[in-house]
């Protein structure tokens, strides 16, 4: 069976079903999400139990599309790929429970959600560079109409401004998957990741159309600036999506694309990428520290942490020992899974609290712990998390890059100061929301209940699991990068 296929699609045509049942009623469509994103989730659980192929693409699916230009519609995966799409169908699904409060239009909005892990878990399959850009593109569609729709008091800003920079930052993807075409006469990526496409001048333009695409996307330090409004506007939902699997995207272009296909203009400019990726990870740590906002807090982080995942890419192209690339690869793919698991925890935190008490503002509240004890160690042990904490999911990534970093470009570790500052600005929410003497205005605050539980809870534990125990999830990663050490 087309297991690639069923996954991929399965949720738009629930989406059309929906539109097409004369019944659309609130509980009929978060029905239809719920069930629809339960099943992808299941497929990709069978998918990864077919396993992968090392130093290849496994289970691929291929039909011919365009036979004229060299375009089909390909499918596969690979340990790059795998993880990210099982990230994706498992937060699609606890988005989808979650969302099943959502009262105002809600068909439209389960439609939206379902076209969205269409051309999320297509932009990590496809095998040919303009199926790549057709799912790529469709998922910007989506989450403008997200925020625009379901978002807080500002949203048509905040999703004018997110459409305007993702549309403009992908025109130069569009221009190098054009010469990646005209150096090969074909849109197949297995031979673009080839690494000889391309070489000399032509390699060094479509690297730089490719780091100005997936940069926007990550996004990087300094056009960043459409992520903080983007999430504080958006509905939780949006954010987990946006933080777990939108800002994946960036990241794994930047190894699909950048790295595999134009390796050596990539290496030679591997120096100033991780200097982006430095700065991006410490900016994001001091300008989180800044914010009273703990979803703007929470964003902010995410530029700092996939400044880790640059830099971790970045110092693999600079490696001489490839037993150092494939710990710097390793450590950058599992920092991309790990930070969807913290970062879609804290986002559903920050929403469960904000449904509560209609703010975000860490000076509004205090000793909230003994109140909500549910939502306040969840909140704890996510953060925990996100700073780094031995044992839970971020160590074992970080310190991967870090260990690559040092023996490969030592000066790269002034990043670590990075962690340092995480650390202090989620001590300061920590204090600020659930410790110290509590608000009598939240006195009757009532705790997580059972379907926010089940939303909560998958996420935790697959935050200590991927901190104790990370070798069942490297050891996915470490077949595909351990075929790019070279």
């Amino acid at each position: 069976m087309p297991l690639l296929t069923i996954a991929t699609f399965l949720p738009i045509l629930a989406g059309l079903a929906l539109m097409a049942l004369p019944d659309r009623s609130t509980r009929t469509a978060h029905a239809v999400s719920i069930a629809a994103t339960g099943a992808v989730f299941l497929i990709t659980l069978v998918i990864w139990a077919r396993g992968i192929v090392a130093g290849d693409f496994a289970q691929v699916e291929e039909i011919a599309w365009i036979p004229a230009i060299g375009a089909a519609y390909r499918l596969g995966v690979d340990g790059l790929s795998l993880p990210l799409v099982l990230l994706t169908s498992l937060l699609f699904l606890l988005s989808a429970l979650y969302s099943a409060r959502v009262g105002e239009r809600a068909a439209s909005y389960v439609v939206l959600m379902l076209m969205l892990e269409t051309a999320s878990l297509g932009t990590f399959m496809a095998l040919d560079g303009l199926l790549f850009y057709v799912f790529f593109e469709v998922s910007l569609v989506g989450m403008y109409f997200m925020i625009a729709g379901w978002g807080y008091e500002e949203r048509q800003r905040a999703a004018l401004m997110f459409f305007l920079y993702t549309l403009l930052g992908s025109l130069p993807l569009l221009l190098a998957i054009i010469g990646l075409y005209l150096g090969s006469g074909t849109f197949d990526m297995r031979v673009w990741v080839e690494g000889t496409t391309l070489g000399g001048l032509p390699a060094t333009l479509a690297l730089i159309a490719m780091l100005v695409t997936f940069a926007v996307k990550i996004p990087a330090f300094p056009v960043h600036t459409w992520l903080p409004a983007a999430h504080v506007q958006a509905p939780t939902a949006g954010s987990v999506i946006l933080a777990g699997v939108m800002l994946k995207f960036g990241t794994y272009g930047l190894v699909r694309f950048a790295y595999q296909m134009t390796p050596e203009a990539f290496a030679q400019a591997g120096q100033v990428i991780l200097a982006f990726g430095v700065v991006s990870a410490l900016y994001g740590a001091f300008a989180a520290l800044a914010q009273s906002d703990l979803k703007k807090m929470i964003a902010y982080t995410s530029v700092n942490h996939m400044g880790y995942v640059v830099m971790g890419v970045a110092i693999a192209a600079l490696a001489a020992e490839p037993r150092i690339r494939t710990i710097a690869l390793d450590g950058a793919a599992l920092q991309m899974v790990s930070h969807g698991l913290v970062t879609g925890a804290l986002f559903f935190l920050v929403g469960m609290l904000q449904d509560r008490a209609h703010t975000r503002r860490i000076g509004d509240f205090g000793g909230l712990l003994g109140r909500v004890p549910w939502l306040g160690w969840a909140f704890i042990l996510s953060a925990f998390a996100s700073l780094g904490l031995p044992g839970l999911a971020h160590f074992p990534a970080e310190f991967q890059i870090f260990l690559a970093t040092l023996n490969g470009m030592p000066w790269g570790l002034i990043a670590i100061l990075a962690i340092v500052v995480t650390a202090a600005l989620y001590l300061r929410a920590i204090a600020g929301v659930f410790l110290g003497e509590m608000n009598d205005k939240w006195a009757e605050m009532s705790d997580l209940d059972q379907r926010e539980k089940t939303v909560i809870v998958p996420l935790l534990i697959l935050t200590v699991l991927v901190g104790v125990a990370p070798s069942w999830l490297i050891d996915m990663i470490h077949t595909t990068m351990t075929g790019l050490d070279n």
